[in-house]
């Protein structure tokens, strides 16, 4: 029993001895001492400007580290960010000596306790418009203050959005003294920039640079200047999010209204298909629009979306145009001579179209028009002697018939009796009081073939010329919507280069109008 318990009061001693050494309590003392000293017993008041002369400027070295960007609004135009101010200054009424107070070089005070300069942003948008943590001021043995209060601080930046989503952001935050000028409180610059060491990379936007400026404002009321710190906060928007989520969307868009004019107008689809394409771009852009800023600045890609919706409703116009020439027949509509010579010559010569057997080339399309205007001429001149003839071929036709009808006893004479062409001559026969003589042209074809031959092959020739003139009809009406078809064709060809090579150059020059393109 002896021996277990020595070694438990030997151990209780060595704890008290520890905890009773004098060290660790003077420490304590010797700091509060200081304080009542330098706060209370030195009648230190914390509204005076902390220098030895009255007509002095309290020197502030001002400084920012920048920690994050957290947001970017742009339809408010407001930035959201993590910083940390670093605020340098002396007092001249708090020095002392670190030897009386036992080797205390530096102490840890409340803002509300001692001077403190009374910076604010201006271009503040916080409701409480001053954001910072009041964290406590260091307090060195020579005067020395330091202030890092960190915030999160809302400032006003007016966003430009001309090459979203190609921009770059310049925004500011200008700080300085709400009361004191510059003959009181002088501002320094402690960089030339900001420090962004311990910045935290944003998703959307890329940091640049944070310079800094002082800035000297003069106002009519005051001959000091008033001095301000303004940082500039450059940053560039990331651009592969909105490169693949809206503008090769829209060119694919794009590309499948193009696609529209390879397809034959027989099928059925062709309009339907540009319809839809235009619904389907028009729900892409109200998607597109909900993320843009709302401002009356005409944004680069807004103005690339236009254009593309412009060339999809333009396919759906051109698309109705190309059917409607497709459809037409030849008793509805007559080809314009401006539209034959457009589309089925010079255009289709230009585009290397022909249609299969024959090629087009300049001097085919020549000899062409000289063979048409030769046909127009031979046309003319054979129209007057046309009109005889077949006026002609109508008397002999009806006097043939009227002969048999009317004279039937002369037929039979001839054939039976042998009498010759003079006795038929002079037969009449009277009819109401008058006498009608037989045409004297009727008597070779009645010589040559009996009254009913004759009569059987004028009506095999009126059949003849009536099937042939509805075959020449036919084809003269085939050749016409051959011709309407073929201009339809070349209609879309030409449509297919013009739109592709719209939609190729208005996403190149849109690229190229770009400050930068791609920004990972």
């Amino acid at each position: 029993m002896c021996r277990s318990v020595y070694p438990v009061a030997s151990l209780q001693f060595l704890v008290l001895a520890i905890l009773s050494l004098p060290w660790g309590a003077e420490s304590g003392i010797h700091e509060r001492r200081l304080l009542t000293d330098l706060l209370d017993n030195s009648g230190y008041n914390k509204l005076e400007r902390p220098v030895i002369n009255e007509s002095e400027a309290v020197v502030l070295s001002f400084g920012l580290t920048l920690q994050q960007i957290i947001d970017v609004d742009e339809k408010n135009q407001i930035l959201t960010t993590n910083i940390w101010l670093n605020l340098e200054w002396q007092d001249a009424n708090l020095k002392w000596n670190a030897s009386e107070y036992g080797g205390v070089t530096d102490v840890r005070i409340p803002p509300k306790y001692i001077w403190n300069p009374d910076l604010l942003m201006y271009n503040s948008a916080d409701e409480a418009f001053d954001s910072t943590y009041a964290t406590n001021i260091v307090l060195t043995n020579n005067g020395d203050c330091t202030f890092i209060p960190p915030g999160i601080f809302k400032s006003t930046c007016k966003i430009d959005i001309t090459w979203f989503p190609f921009d770059d952001q310049n925004c500011e935050m200008k700080f300085g003294s709400w009361t004191y000028d510059g003959g009181k409180l002088d501002l320094k610059l402690k960089a030339e920039s900001g420090d962004t060491s311990t910045y935290i990379t944003n998703g959307e936007w890329a940091l640049l640079d944070v310079p800094g400026k002082r800035n000297e404002v003069f106002y009519d009321c005051c001959p000091d200047p008033y001095l301000d710190i303004t940082f500039y906060i450059k940053i560039r928007r990331r651009t592969l999010y909105y490169f693949f989520n809206l503008i090769v969307p829209c060119v694919l868009i794009a590309s499948m209204a193009v696609l529209g004019f390879t397809l034959p107008p027989d099928s059925g689809e062709k309009l339907s298909l540009g319809v839809t394409i235009l619904l389907s771009l028009t729900v892409f852009l109200n998607m597109v629009a909900e993320t843009m800023p709302i401002t009356s600045d005409n944004p680069l890609l807004g103005t690339y979306f236009n254009c593309i919706m412009f060339m999809v409703a333009s396919s759906v116009v051109t698309t109705i145009m190309i059917l409607n020439y497709h459809h037409r027949l030849a008793h509805t509509h007559e080809m314009p001579e401006w539209v034959r010579v457009l589309f089925l010559q010079w255009i289709p010569w230009f585009l290397r179209m022909s249609r299969p057997g024959e090629k087009i080339t300049i001097k085919s399309i020549l000899m062409q028009n000289k063979m048409k205007e030769l046909d127009t001429k031979e046309n003319s001149s054979k129209s007057l002697l046309a009109n005889v003839l077949d006026m002609e071929d109508d008397f002999k036709l009806n006097s043939s018939l009227a002969h048999s009808s009317v004279y039937p006893h002369l037929s039979n004479n001839h054939n039976h009796n042998g009498h010759n062409g003079h006795n038929n001559h002079i037969h009449s026969h009277k009819n109401g009081g008058g006498y009608i003589r037989p045409p004297p042209h009727t008597q070779p074809f009645e010589e040559a073939y009996p009254p009913g031959v004759h009569r059987e092959l004028s009506m095999i020739l009126k059949e003849i010329r009536v099937i042939t003139d509805k075959i020449k009809d036919e084809e003269e009406a085939s050749a016409i919507e051959s011709d309407w078809k073929f201009a339809a064709m070349v209609l879309d060809r030409l449509c297919l280069i013009t739109f592709t090579l719209f939609t190729v150059i208005a996403t190149i020059a849109v690229l190229a109008a770009a400050p930068h393109v791609l920004v990972t």
